[in-house]
C-alpha cells in the first residue's frame, strides 16, 4: 500500500483542480492509500465525500505482491511465464486472483455503482490494472491480448456504463497534467 510521491501528489492536485467545475453525483475510490490521496484531493475541490471500496483495488498478485518483475521472475519462473503470457486461468500462488476472477470483480463492482446512480455522473478513482480491464470491457477486447493502449497516471478516462453495455467516450485525457508529467510520452 504505497502512498503517492511528490509527483503523484502534484498530479492529484492538478486532477482535482481540473475537475472542480464538473458535477458528480457520487465518488468511489479504491481503499489503497495512493487512490485515497487522489480522491481526497478531488473531494476537496468538488465537495464530494468518496466511498472507499476494496473491490476497486488492483489485482491481488498473491506471492508476487511487493516484488519487482525481476524478483518475481527469479523466484517463480514458471508462474511468471504464465502471468506474462496473460493466461486468464493462472492464479497467483499465495492467494492471488486469476485474470478472469479479477475481471469479474471489476465488472460487478462498476455495474453495481452504475445501477445505484443510473443516469448520473460518478467519479471512480482506481488503479492501472482496473483501468486495463475497463478499456478491454468497453472495446470487448480479449483478456489475453497484449495491452496496446496507454494508462498514464492521473489521466481521465470517460466511460458510459448502461447495464452490460459499456462505451468508451474518451481515454487517457491528460491535458491537465502537462506541468506534472513524469512519464515518457
Amino acid at each position: 500500500d504505497i502512498p503517492l510521491n511528490e509527483t503523484g501528489l502534484a498530479q492529484a492536485r492538478a486532477t482535482a483542480a481540473s475537475l472542480a467545475t464538473e458535477r458528480f453525483d457520487a465518488a468511489y475510490c479504491s481503499d489503497l492509500t495512493r487512490a485515497r490521496q487522489t480522491a481526497e484531493a478531488i473531494a476537496n475541490c468538488c465537495g464530494l465525500a468518496p466511498g472507499f471500496d476494496a473491490s476497486l483495488r488492483e489485482r491481488n498478485f498473491g506471492a508476487f505482491q511487493a516484488l519487482t518483475y525481476a524478483e518475481a521472475q527469479a523466484r517463480f519462473p514458471h508462474d511468471y511465464h504464465r502471468f506474462e503470457s496473460r493466461d486468464p486461468e493462472f492464479t497467483f500462488p499465495g492467494g492471488g486472483e486469476n485474470l478472469r476472477e479479477f475481471a469479474a470483480r471489476i465488472r460487478a463492482t462498476l455495474e453495481d455503482i452504475a445501477r445505484r446512480h443510473q443516469g448520473g455522473n460518478v467519479l471512480v478513482v482506481t488503479h492501472g490494472g482496473v483501468l486495463d480491464l475497463i478499456h478491454r470491457r468497453c472495446l470487448q477486447s480479449d483478456l489475453t491480448s497484449p495491452r496496446d493502449f496507454p494508462i498514464p497516471n492521473a489521466a481521465f478516462h470517460w466511460i458510459e456504463v448502461n447495464g452490460p453495455n459499456w462505451r468508451l467516450i474518451e481515454w487517457a485525457q491528460q491535458d491537465h497534467l502537462l506541468t506534472t508529467l513524469d512519464e515518457v510520452a
